[in-house]
């Protein structure tokens, strides 16, 4: 996936395979689609790191590795997502348990996320 350039057809791919890895919390499958030196933002993320920010791919994975390590496999569901070729932004609106999110990631020219940032709510 990290080798593609980004379109709509390539976004919908992503998307599903976004969802099967957190499904299967498969956090090195998440991160492989990640640059190097891509930056994080989350809630959770100032909670657990005391920053709301997490930068570059090995410092995210080990984020996530501590928020949901723990966790053998949850049932992720994709409520819509969009995407804005303009930009090279992905939207995907999600629900989890009770918890609701909508988390935006910028590609770069290869197809890798670059940036990304989430917003819980109910």
């Amino acid at each position: 996936m990290s080798a593609t350039k980004m379109d709509r057809e390539a976004a919908e791919r992503f998307v599903a395979a976004w969802r099967a890895s957190w499904c299967k919390v498969d956090i090195d499958a998440v991160v492989a689609h990640f640059a190097d030196d891509a930056q994080m933002r989350s809630p959770l993320a100032l909670t657990l790191t005391g920053s709301p920010v997490v930068a570059g791919a090995e410092n995210i994975r080990a984020y996530w590795q501590k928020a949901y390590g723990h966790i053998k496999s949850a049932d992720l569901k994709i409520l819509s997502w969009g995407w804005d070729a303009t930009i090279a932004r992905l939207t995907v609106w999600w629900q989890l348990g009770e918890a609701r999110a909508s988390e935006f990631m910028d590609f770069d020219g290869a197809g890798r996320v670059v940036r990304s940032e989430a917003f819980y709510g109910r």
